[in-house]
């Protein structure tokens, strides 16, 4: 569990980090590099779960191995399923990071919602959705790594 109280925006108590493929941990269907040794430390206290609709149809190749769980979503209606999933887990106690349109929903109804600017570019509607813009995804993780950084930004 990650715990941290920030004045004037919340108290988190998070168990799960759900997190968006393409785009967020991954460009043209690979992952980013350091994007598996920064979950391998988050998994010591968060329950990682990658949803994704698997553009690329690499996913589960890409990420044998690593310390999360994967749940390929139909194609379609990829932002109602992930809204449901974080609902399912507990959105209070749920931390979001993603960068497409399909994200938004997710980043609005979760904790605490994680927008990433990196390479494949940010959806405006999810931007405007989420909690903090961080431009890249191992910046993202390192925030859950060290959460300071979290209550400096967010507080009031």
């Amino acid at each position: 569990m990650l715990e941290l109280d920030i004045p004037g925006f919340k108290d988190l108590r998070l168990t799960h980090l759900v997190l968006d493929y393409n785009g967020t941990l991954a460009c043209d269907g690979r992952p980013l590099e350091g994007v598996r040794e920064r979950l391998a430390n988050l998994a010591a206290s968060l329950d990682i779960l990658i949803l994704t609709a698997d553009t690329f149809g690499t996913v589960q190749g890409q990420v044998a191995g690593w310390p999360c769980r994967v749940e390929v979503i139909p194609r379609g209606r990829e932002a109602e399923a992930k809204l449901a999933w974080v609902r399912d887990l507990g959105a209070d106690q749920t931390v979001a990071v993603g960068n497409g349109r399909n994200d938004r929903f997710m980043l609005k109804e979760a904790a605490l919602g994680i927008i990433v600017v990196q390479t494949e570019g940010t959806a405006v509607e999810a931007l405007m959705a989420a909690d903090l813009v961080i431009p890249g995804i191992l910046e993202a993780l390192d925030l859950l790594l060290l959460p300071g950084r979290l209550k400096a930004t967010l507080r009031s």
